[in-house]
Order: structure tokens, then C-alpha cells, then sequence
């Protein structure tokens, strides 16, 4: 049997799967290598790895799906092996031969195992053939009203592109043709099939661990069921609610789908279980999944070092698995505003601090201070928690989200905590159409925050802040004393003038009546919502609140107040960053933008202006769209693409298109006009041709 004792490694990859196969290359003494984008060029992987290559460019297109620039790295740097991490070419059949033509060890499954399951369609008539339980398959040529719902996938790649629900027979031809041109755009294969949509069906997963010796090991389950646009949000395992027989089936399936292709390494066996607990093959990934983690925590095991194991020709330790222990959840914290559809967000990252304790981690690609860029995916890290049951690590997992500091563009870290305490989610009443029914409610204005309290313990210190700076005083404490040792030099003063001084008693610039109240004006982030808050900075020199009843300054700093709100002590750690301040109070963060005492005029953008939401690249207009065209609300106009994912630009009313300032191809900054939507509620539209949504 072969044996490639493993040295030095390049990681095919970048940002929070790079960090973490560096950690166990280091934990087992093997030199790493990083390889970059000028995006990249500072990117935490980079400054954690020993050696790195450059890749030319800023486009996954140009650099991290570049196999020949990839392999040539690993020849540069002296690597004998490429781990390829997930996404981008780690399930590239062609990639992982290209590697091991090199002379390099591939960290992954045989290539002929890849190219058997990276076509949706032909891994299912292969499925089918050992007995894995699937979905009859249905020819859209030919279906009726009888096959709806039905779901449209695209045969190769995944990630939710191409993907499609349709439940009505006139909209299942729109709907082929957009599912196809998003697959060959995605994945550079239009191939599109269709099956059964199974409605709230849970979506559950089996982690393989294949040697090249026959053991095959399966990892106990995983759900994935919590999903926005067919993309993983929150997992855990094991998957709840499942009977023994079940679990038996899924684990007897997934390994004889492994065995199917004479798997060997880390490998990933999907389902989906419908609400009467019949399970359906989905696919198989051909590479680490993102939410291995979870199997980690509740086996106790290290994925990529069985895979470097596994890729070094040793068997795997064991012809049975260990035994789990536990329970262990995951959540994804992206930037983005699951508010606004999803909207991703980019910027800097000012603040990224996360509890540390038993039972918590966070694997991440990013630091406070680093960039979140509009090139690539949106996850900033994902946070597990492993307890001994699962209501002690949901419990565990939404009090280190709600305690964690992020500072910057908008996440979902709110959404995230509201899901783990959700009824439906405690109760693991769990399937894919979960923030479907619940989105609305989970990012409501949150019950129990007090964005007003926040917005006063941000004005406090900046008082303070501002005293400091114009007489260089100390932190503001303790009122009651200030106030004392003011009294004690007020009264010696007066004692020095009525024992026969000459000399006046002074009281410096006092006056005996307290200052005016000033006011502070805030926009709450990302819901817009104004605050004012009036304070007085009386002769003690501690800012106190105004027209606030209830409510008692403890403690004032420029970075930490202590407030008395209705007999209960508050802390709020305060923040700021330019125009921008960060409150964590220890239940719920808040953000706030400072707003001038005036509103500028010139902040106005005219009626009906189209800006871009974020910065990316116009991927295509609608058709026939020009200068004069009458368009309808709520019409797609303009479609961007940004950190992998397509948003629609929507016509804000009915009436005249007068500038149209976008076309293909073109890079926009946030806010950069795209066009102008002259309204005009008595007109005719004339619909300009819309192409589908691709999400």
C-alpha cells in the first residue's frame, strides 16, 4: 500500500477553512502553505500560514478556481500535498488529477469517486443501483398539474445556484430557462433536472470516513434544516427527533452510497426526510462540509487530520467509529441583513470578540480590523457549542452570540439568537421552509431591547469623553462623592473668607443654577429608527439624563456606563468608530449612527433614484430597458451580483424611466446611482420583458 508521509501543505482555499486545516497541520507538524488573491493579500490565512503564494487578480475566476496557477504554487513553495478545503475546486475532477499528475498527494476522495457524484443526476441512477432510497425522478417535458410542487436543481455544483421551486404549470418554462442560465453561469454546466418538492421536508445528512483498507466509518447525523436560499444557517448534531430505525437506514445508506464509488476520506451523504420520516438521497459532496465542526465536537474526533491520515495511506484507526457523546450546534454569523432579503454587507470589520469558555468554538478567517470585501462569501464564522444535551448547547450557543462584539457591517448575529430560542426551534420542530414561515417575526423590532436606554449610555460617554478632552479630568465615578468633595471646598472656601481673609471667596465659574439640557440626535442600524436624547452636564461636571424618570447614572467612562434603570443595574460597553457607536449591553448589542443636529439638505437623493445597496458588479439589465421606457413597481430592473449571490434592483413605483446609469459589466460602489424612476401613477406601463430572479 502506498505511503506519502505528508510535510508541507498548501490549502487550495482561503478564510475560515484555510485557518482551521493550518491549525491541525500545526498541531501535527506539518508546514502550510496559503495561497491568495490580491483581495487576500492581508487576509488572516495568510498572515497564519508559513509560506504564501500569490494568485494574480481579485475574481474567484482569476485566482482561487485556477487549478493550473494552484498546482504551479504548490511546486513553488515545495509542497507535497494540496488539501482543497470546500467550495471552489474542491470538488474538481480535474483539479484532483491535475494535483496528483503533479506528483502531489490530493487531501480528497479518488478522482473517479468525484466525477461519479458531481453530477446530480447520474449519482442518483448510481444510487439507485445500490439501493439507496430516492426520489422518482420527473421529465419536465411532460409535467402536469398532478407532479406539482416540483424543484428544479442544477446537475452539477450547488450552493442553492440553479435552484428553483415551482408550484404553478404556467410558470414551470420561465422558471427551466432561468434555473439553466444560472447553473451555466455558476457552475459552467446548464443541465437542470426535476424531482418532487417535498413540503417541510428536513434536510439531514450523514458524515462518511472512508480509508483505503474498506473501513468506512458513518459519523453519526447531522440537520441542516434551518436554510435561507437553499443555504445552511444553523446545523447540529445529532440530528433531533430521528427514531433508531431511521438513523439505522441513513447510516446503512450513506455508507453503502460510499462503497458505491469506493470512497475514501471525508465525504458528506445527503437527505431529505419527509414529515412522515421517509428519507430521499439527495447527494453526495466529495469533499469537508462546512458544518463538520459539529461531528467533531460530539465524536471528539479531527476531521482533516483523519483526512491527511487517510490521504497518507494509513488505515483508519479503528474498523468501528467512537461513540458519540453530546450534543453540539452550529451557526453561521454572515454579513448581511436578513431583513432586507438577505442583503450582504461589506466593509470593516471593526470588533470581532467572542466568549471563551468549555464547550465553545469559533473557527473563523477574519479579525477585528480586517476588510470584508464584496468578492466572495459573506460568512464571517461560524460559532459551535457542544454540550452534554441539546437544550444546553442551544442554550450555551445564543448566550455566546448575544455576548459576542462585532462591530461593522450589519449580520445576522440577532436573527441567529432569536432561531436557537424560537418555540419551533427548542421544540426541534425543524424543516427547510422554517424562515419562510418565521422570517418576518425573528427580525421584527426585537421584544426587550431598549434601543433608547442604549442610545442615552452612548450620549453619557461621549460627554465624558468630551470633558476629558477639554480639561484632561479622570473617569467620571461615583456622583455621590464628586459631589461631597465639591461640598468640602465649597466650605472651606466660605470658612476662609469669614475668618478675616482679605481676599474674596471664590467659586471659579459657578453659577447656582444648573446647564441648559443639550440633545443628541441617532439612527438605530440597520431598522433606521431615530432617537434623541436629552442630557444635563450640571456644575458636578457628571452628565446626568434628562426627562428620563427612572433612570440613574452609576458610572460614567468613555467606553463603559453604569446606569440605575427602575431599581436594576444596567453596564453598557460603548464604542466608537468615526460617525458610528457600538453599544453591548449584556443582553442585546446595539448601533448607532450620530446625526447631525440639522439635516443637510444635500443628503436628499431625488425622488425615484435607484442606488446600489451595496458594491458589486451589474450582471445584466432587463431587457429593452432605456431612458423613456414605462416600467411598473416593483418591476426587477437591474440585477447585481455580489459576494456570490445575484440581487434584483426593483422599479420603486410605476411611471417613466428617465436615466438609466447602469449596464453590464460595471463596477458600482454603494450608494452609486443606477437609475431614476419618474412616477407617474395615471400611466399605461408598458412592461419591459423581465428574465426570472436568479437568488
Amino acid at each position: 500500500m502506498r505511503s506519502d508521509v505528508i510535510h508541507t501543505l498548501l490549502v487550495a482555499n482561503r478564510g475560515e477553512i484555510a485557518c482551521r486545516i493550518f491549525r491541525t497541520c500545526r498541531d501535527l507538524g506539518i508546514t502550510t502553505v496559503a495561497v491568495y488573491s490580491d483581495a487576500d493579500a492581508d487576509a488572516l490565512h495568510v498572515r497564519e500560514a508559513d509560506l504564501a503564494v500569490r494568485l494574480p487578480g481579485a475574481a474567484p475566476t482569476d485566482t482561487y478556481l485556477r487549478g493550473d496557477l494552484v498546482v504551479a504554487a504548490a511546486r513553488a513553495a515545495g509542497a507535497d500535498a494540496v488539501h482543497p478545503g470546500y467550495g471552489f475546486l474542491s470538488e474538481n475532477a480535474a483539479f484532483a488529477a491535475a494535483v496528483q499528475d503533479a506528483g502531489l498527494v490530493w487531501v480528497g476522495p479518488p478522482v473517479k469517486a468525484i466525477e461519479l457524484m458531481a453530477s446530480k443526476t447520474r449519482a442518483k441512477e448510481l444510487m439507485a443501483g445500490a439501493g439507496v432510497p430516492l426520489l422518482a425522478p420527473v421529465d419536465p417535458a411532460t409535467a402536469g398539474p398532478d407532479d406539482l410542487p416540483l424543484l428544479l436543481k442544477a446537475a452539477a455544483g450547488g450552493g442553492g445556484r440553479g435552484m428553483r421551486i415551482v408550484r404553478e404549470p404556467d410558470a414551470l418554462p420561465g422558471e427551466l430557462l432561468a434555473a439553466a442560465a444560472e447553473a451555466a453561469s455558476a457552475f459552467g454546466d446548464g443541465e437542470v433536472f426535476a424531482e418532487p418538492y417535498v413540503e417541510r421536508g428536513r434536510h439531514v445528512e450523514v458524515q462518511v470516513m472512508a480509508d483505503a483498507h474498506g473501513t468506512v466509518w458513518a459519523l453519526g447525523t447531522r440537520d441542516c434544516s434551518l436554510q435561507r436560499r437553499h443555504q445552511k444557517v444553523i446545523e447540529e448534531a445529532p440530528a433531533p427527533g430521528l427514531d433508531d430505525g431511521l438513523r439505522t437506514r441513513l447510516h446503512e445508506a450513506a455508507v453503502a452510497a460510499a462503497r458505491a464509488v469506493d470512497y475514501r476520506g471525508a465525504g458528506t451523504v445527503e437527505f431529505l426526510v419527509s414529515a412522515e420520516g421517509r428519507p430521499y438521497f439527495l447527494e453526495m459532496n466529495t469533499r469537508l462540509q462546512v458544518e463538520h465542526p459539529v461531528t467533531e465536537a460530539v465524536f471528539g474526533i479531527d476531521l482533516v487530520a483523519l483526512q491527511l491520515r487517510v490521504a497518507e495511506g494509513a488505515p483508519l484507526p479503528s474498523p468501528e467509529p467512537p461513540q458519540p457523546s453530546g450534543h453540539a450546534v452550529e451557526a453561521r454569523l454572515y454579513a448581511e441583513d436578513p431583513a432586507r432579503d438577505w442583503q450582504p454587507q461589506t466593509g470593516a470589520l471593526l470588533t470581532l470578540e467572542l466568549p471563551e469558555g468549555p464547550g465553545l468554538r469559533l473557527d473563523t478567517g477574519y479579525t477585528g480590523g480586517d476588510t470584508i470585501g464584496v468578492h466572495y462569501d459573506p460568512m464571517i464564522a461560524k460559532v459551535i457549542a457542544r454540550a452534554p444535551t441539546r437544550t444546553e448547547a442551544v442554550r450555551l450557543l445564543a448566550r455566546a452570540l448575544e455576548r459576542a462584539r462585532v462591530h461593522g457591517p450589519v449580520t445576522n448575529r440577532d436573527l441567529l439568537v432569536r432561531s436557537l430560542r424560537h418555540p419551533d426551534f427548542a421544540a426541534a420542530r425543524l424543516d427547510t421552509g422554517f424562515y419562510d414561515r418565521h422570517l418576518a417575526d425573528l427580525t421584527a423590532p426585537g421584544a426587550g431591547r431598549d434601543p433608547a436606554t442604549a442610545a442615552l449610555a452612548a450620549t453619557l460617554a461621549e460627554a465624558v469623553r468630551n470633558t476629558q478632552a477639554a480639561c484632561g479630568a479622570g473617569a467620571v465615578r461615583g456622583a455621590g462623592a464628586v459631589r461631597r468633595a465639591e461640598a468640602a471646598r465649597g466650605a472651606e472656601a466660605v470658612r476662609g473668607a469669614s475668618a478675616g481673609s482679605t481676599a474674596p471667596a471664590r467659586f471659579g465659574a459657578w453659577r447656582n443654577v444648573t446647564s441648559q439640557p443639550q440633545r443628541k440626535r441617532y439612527r438605530s442600524e440597520p431598522d433606521g429608527t431615530e432617537h434623541e436624547i436629552a442630557y444635563r452636564t450640571p456644575r458636578t461636571g457628571i452628565p446626568e439624563p434628562h426627562e428620563t424618570p427612572g433612570t440613574r447614572v452609576l458610572t460614567a467612562t468613555p467606553d463603559r456606563v453604569t446606569l440605575e434603570v427602575d431599581g436594576v443595574t444596567r453596564n453598557f460597553a460603548i464604542t466608537a468608530h468615526a460617525d458610528r457607536v457600538h453599544v453591548d449591553a449584556t443582553d442585546a448589542a446595539y448601533t448607532f449612527t450620530v446625526l447631525p443636529r440639522f439635516t443637510d439638505p444635500a443628503a436628499h437623493t431625488a425622488p425615484g433614484s435607484l442606488l446600489a445597496p451595496m458594491p458589486g458588479t451589474v450582471v445584466r439589465i432587463a431587457e429593452g430597458l432605456a431612458a423613456g421606457v414605462t416600467v411598473e413597481a416593483g418591476q426587477p430592473l437591474i440585477w447585481l451580483e455580489a459576494m456570490k449571490m445575484e440581487h434584483r434592483i426593483l422599479a420603486p413605483a410605476s411611471g417613466t424611466l428617465t436615466a438609466l446609469h447602469a449596464a453590464p459589466g460595471h463596477q458600482v460602489e454603494v450608494g452609486a446611482l443606477l437609475a431614476v424612476v419618474q412616477e407617474d401613477p395615471a400611466a399605461t406601463p408598458v412592461p419591459v420583458p423581465v428574465p426570472e430572479e436568479t437568488a
